[in-house]
């Protein structure tokens, strides 16, 4: 074995200061990266602290050696090869059995999860507050917007493209009016259903899962979307056959041709499902989640971003009149009031889904060109606003009566007390003791107890 040069003027380990920041480098992005002393100050690594002799200098094979790691470098925080080396007892003897490396701790605080974590919330949450995360900032959101305009933007631009390339006749592009041809109502929904992978783009921002855009479970909770969309087919049917039988909504009708139908039946069954869960998507999730995490008051952020979004929801069906403009504008307030019932979207996008595929169908069966405007005298226009009101009221009802029985999750996970995704911050005295950092270095306190090394048996 080769002899160890003697260092009768080691240095014993150094203390930081009483206020002054612990050594290491700063924190990155949330994360803090703790660093020992510099190496020169350390025990030497594997040997007993005082015992005046020094391993040769660097961290490889127990023969060789090289120039010490200076300040700023990792300190050898994995375990050198050779015999494994032990921790100290302050008293400069060895204890029998100890491990040969103790990963190092955190050395001050907070640490947060990592991003896209599972459990990012530090309480429970519910759905309008997802974004009101522990890497939550006010301009994320801000931020997410224009990511969102920006690729949406490029997105429509994309889908106008192809549609002309598939044979699209640019005429056409002036007959969006009339949604009942299959071809004008798929370059519609398309232009629409790129909404959502737009918003999972901007939800990239928060880094954080795309998923909380769906629900408080991160997840689009299927079983839900079924059982919503059954309620909703049944009740909106009959309501809005009544409305379209007072007269609102149907133009000018031109007879039932069967090819045409079958086209639109296919176009209507599969892509405006998906066109009403983008609206959603957008509404009464990415934009109602963005108004809330700016107010402090959950029920205050709650109410706003109900009424902020359902006007820009009418708005952008382009209402014609002021009670086209009452009916959307209470659609959308029915909308929020059933996301804040189940936190998340799925009874939403079932109120959205079969209240669009009832009107294009039957409309369609009909012969009949649609209207954005409720087309008949403001008296009757007033009863059937009053008629929508009262259905999407029903909805609203019995979406929270199926509550009780459905039970479905209002508010996110929060972390357990031995989650390991949850926030660390150190104890305000933590006990020193010898893990936590390269052996033999008993400056760098440990608050994991199974760093410790094996009691002293002569200690009491």
């Amino acid at each position: 074995m080769t002899d160890l040069p003697e260092a009768a003027g080691a240095s014993p380990p150094t203390e930081p200061a009483a206020g002054s920041p612990p050594p290491g480098p700063a924190p990155v992005f949330g994360w803090y990266i703790p660093h020992g002393p510099p190496i020169e100050n350390q025990p030497p690594l594997g040997y007993a602290a005082g015992s005046g002799h020094v391993p040769p200098y660097g961290y490889g094979p127990s023969s060789g050696g090289g120039p010490p790691l200076g300040y700023g470098h990792p300190p050898a925080y994995w375990p050198p090869p050779g015999p494994a080396p032990y921790a100290a007892y302050p008293d400069g003897s060895l204890p029998p059995y100890a491990p040969g490396w103790y990963p190092p701790a955190p050395m001050w605080g907070p640490v947060r999860p990592p991003s896209f974590s599972k459990v990012p919330h530090a309480e429970p949450q519910p759905y309008l507050r997802l974004m009101r995360t522990v890497n939550y900032r006010w301009w994320r959101p801000v931020l997410g917007i224009l990511a969102f305009i920006g690729s949406y933007v490029v997105a429509v631009f994309l889908v106008v493209l192809a549609f002309v390339a598939g044979g699209l006749d640019l005429n056409d592009l002036t007959r969006l009016d009339d949604l009942t041809d299959p071809g004008t109502l798929a370059l519609a929904n398309a232009s629409l259903i790129v909404v959502i992978p737009t918003v999972w783009l901007a939800w990239v921002v928060h880094t954080e899962r795309l998923g909380w855009s769906s629900s408080v479970l991160g997840r689009i909770r299927w079983r839900l979307l079924w059982r919503y969309g059954l309620l909703a087919l049944a009740i909106l049917g009959v309501g809005i056959l009544i409305s379209l039988g007072v007269g609102g909504g149907i133009g000018s009708t031109t007879g039932f041709d069967g090819r045409e139908y079958a086209l639109l039946l296919a176009v209507v069954l599969i892509s405006t499902p998906l066109q009403s869960a983008a609206e959603e998507y957008l509404f009464r999730g990415y934009a109602s989640q963005a108004i809330s995490s700016w107010i402090p008051s959950r029920r205050t952020g709650a109410v706003l971003a109900a009424l902020i979004t359902a006007t820009l929801f009418s708005l952008a069906h382009a209402p014609g009149d002021i009670f086209t403009f009452l009916d959307r504008f209470a659609f959308g307030l029915a909308a929020s009031a059933v996301v804040w019932l189940t936190g998340g979207l799925e009874a939403a996008i079932a109120l959205h889904a079969a209240n669009n595929v009832v009107i294009f169908l039957v409309i369609g069966a009909l012969g009949g060109e649609t209207s954005s405007d409720i087309q008949t005298g403001s008296g009757t226009a007033a009863l059937i606003v009053a008629l929508d009101i009262l259905v999407m009221g029903i909805y609203v009802w019995i979406v929270a009566k199926t509550r009780e029985r459905w039970h479905p999750e209002i508010l996110s996970r929060a972390p357990e007390p031995a989650d390991p995704a949850a926030p660390m911050a150190p104890p305000a005295h933590p006990p020193p003791n010898w893990g936590g950092g390269p052996p033999g270095w008993a400056g760098q306190p440990s608050y994991s107890p199974q760093y410790a090394p094996a009691p002293h048996p002569g200690l009491t």
